[in-house]
């Protein structure tokens, strides 16, 4: 089975090797194992591991809530219904983001018509202009 050591992973993963050892620190990582002289050997599994501990933190998730996720993994099935909804809130809390960048793209959107427009025309008055044309 091929390891990796903590460089690779987080060269792999974009994360500084700072990152990991925090994440370590925070208990995020007891799934992975040590050499005898205490270098993190990472396998494929870890790797998916932290893959998942980022898409976490990506939704705003707090690395002391990641934590309970993690200890919930730990605990095995008796603790599957709790991370099943653990994502639902997750997937909610996502779903409302996204709307929100929405809007905001729209925003922009509109902002950059605008100006265009006004470039196009040499000048912002042309907005002035199309509002007295609609009265």
């Amino acid at each position: 089975m091929k390891t990796y050591s903590i460089s690779e992973v987080a060269k792999e993963l974009n994360l500084t090797v700072y990152t990991l050892r925090y994440y370590d620190k925070e208990g995020l990582m007891p799934f992975v194992e040590r050499t005898p002289n205490g270098n993190r050997l990472f396998k494929e599994s870890d790797i998916s591991a932290l893959k998942v501990i980022e898409c976490l933190k990506a939704t705003g998730m707090p690395i002391k809530e990641i934590k309970t996720f993690i200890d919930w993994c730990s605990e095995g099935d008796s603790t599957l219904e709790q991370r099943y909804k653990m994502f639902l809130e997750r997937k909610a809390n996502v779903e409302a983001q996204m709307e929100e960048l929405k809007k905001t793209m729209e925003i922009i959107q509109h902002k950059c018509s605008y100006y265009k427009t006004a470039m196009d025309g040499g000048t912002e008055d042309i907005h002035k202009k199309e509002k007295l044309a609609k009265l």
